[in-house]
């Protein structure tokens, strides 16, 4: 059974940095496009940035400059490197890709950054 385990969340100031991990554990040849998702309270899970096995990203306009989404095939994990971080990105962060569906929505790590 495939599932995918997010890290590296925490409390954090205004400008400073995090660096989330994704772990895809189980029985899985290829790993395709995966996503970096974000839901703060009372609002809806948004997509945050992508990556396709070949390393073309998106980012949502809101993170672009300050996100970074990478990913290590032989490792089945994806990053996302966060700096200049600010209030507005406290949310709980998750990943997930199109191959594994809802079953994919693991718990998630949240972030708080801190005026």
């Amino acid at each position: 059974q495939v599932q995918l385990v997010e890290s590296g969340g925490g409390l954090v100031q205004a400008g400073g940095s995090l660096r989330l991990s994704c772990a895809v554990s189980g029985t899985i040849l290829t790993i395709n496009t995966m996503g970096w998702y974000r839901q703060a309270p009372g609002k809806q899970r948004e997509l945050v940035a992508s990556i396709t096995r070949t390393h073309s990203t998106y980012y949502a306009d809101t993170v672009k400059g300050r996100f970074t989404i990478s990913r290590d095939n032989a490792k089945k994990t994806v990053y996302l490197q966060m700096n200049s971080l600010k209030p507005e990105d406290t949310a709980v962060y998750y990943c997930n890709g199109p191959q594994f569906g809802p079953r994919g929505w693991g718990q998630g790590t949240r972030v708080t950054v801190s005026s």
